[in-house]
Formats: C-alpha cells, structure tokens, sequence
C-alpha cells in the first residue's frame, strides 16, 4: 500500500479530476484520480458528497477527453493501474493493493483509512479493534464515521470492518455487497451477485 495523503486537509478541488466507470462482478464502480493519485472508488449513483468530490464525479472521463481539458498523464496512468488491480483483484489474483492514493480528509480520517490496508484479505475486525490499533480504544463511533466517508472502497478494506458481535454493519454499497466482499476473499465462494 502506497497511500500519498494531501498534506492540507481542506484541499477539496484545486487538483483537476479524471474518471473511468468499470463494470465489476458488484456493478459499475467509477474511478478518479487525480495528478497526486486516486481520489475515489464510487458506487452506482454517488454524488461524490460522501468521499469530498461533490459535483465532480463524471466530469470528465478519461477514455474521451474534451479538446479543452488537458489531463495529467500521472492521472491516467493511475486510473489504467486502478483498473488493471481491481480487475485481478474480482479475478482473485490479488489481495492488496499497490496504487499512489490522494486522500483528503481530516487528520483521524486519513489515519483511519491508511489502518484499513493493514486488515488482512479474508478477515474482518471491529470498529473497536480497529480504534484500539489506531491507540485511541474510545473512538468506536468516530471510526464508524470515518470509514462511512472512505472514498476508496475495497482498495482501503472498510468492508472488512465489521459489529462488535461480528454482525455486517454500514457499508455505503450496502450490505449485500459488504457480503459479497467478504464471501469472495474467503474460502467459499460468492454467490452471484443479484
């Protein structure tokens, strides 16, 4: 995991965005990215308020850039690698990721969500467990809360976070996809995805 974090946390924008939608085994996922690294992994139908990139989700897709819109080759390429490991990733051939990450968040936020790459594929923690490895045993809610503003879902596991009692609670895609994530890194295998 290469996560690059934005070092003023209000930087919401001043980096020009790239998008590429890409169909998966759970539905489309759009992609963006920026000079800096990836921004975001979205669902179906996100605004992009939750991951800090209101109004700039499907601006511009990479794969047909406007003659006015000049876009970073650093952007592209990593979109291309963002592509390529999610598609090993659903293909079962990968179980990290290796990508230069823009995360733009609060400090607790991005510390939040660099913890997440140390989850192992196939297991899940709790909230709790999750806020004691960060030295804060407290912080239950605030690291629900953070995980619930990830903008890089699967590449940084928050699906891999689970209830005190181990019952799947909150995922921004829902919790069927949350079921489905865990089913695919495990042993068995997923059912189709309905």
């Amino acid at each position: 995991m290469n996560p690059t974090t934005d070092s003023d946390r209000n930087d919401r924008g001043t980096h020009p965005t790239v998008s590429r939608v890409i169909d998966t085994p759970i539905g489309p996922l759009t992609l963006v990215a920026d000079d800096v690294g990836l921004r975001a992994v979205t669902w179906p139908d996100e605004d992009g308020a939750r991951v800090g990139l209101s109004g700039q989700l499907g601006a511009s897709d990479s794969s047909a850039p406007s003659p006015t819109t000049v876009h970073s080759s650093a952007a592209i390429a990593t979109l291309e690698a963002s592509e390529a490991q999610l598609r090993e990733y659903f293909a079962g051939e990968r179980q990290d990721f290796d990508l230069p990450m823009h995360l733009v968040g609060t400090d607790f936020q991005q510390e939040a969500w660099r913890g997440l790459a140390d989850i192992p594929y196939g297991q899940t923690i709790s909230y709790g467990e999750q806020a004691e490895r960060l030295g804060r045993p407290k912080a239950v809610r605030a690291v629900g809360a953070a995980n619930g503003r990830n903008p890089l879902s699967i590449v940084l596991p928050c699906h891999r976070v689970v209830g005190a009692s181990g019952d799947l609670t909150g995922f921004a895609a829902g919790l069927e996809t949350k079921r489905w994530l865990l089913a695919h890194e495990s042993d068995q295998a997923p059912l189709p995805f309905a």
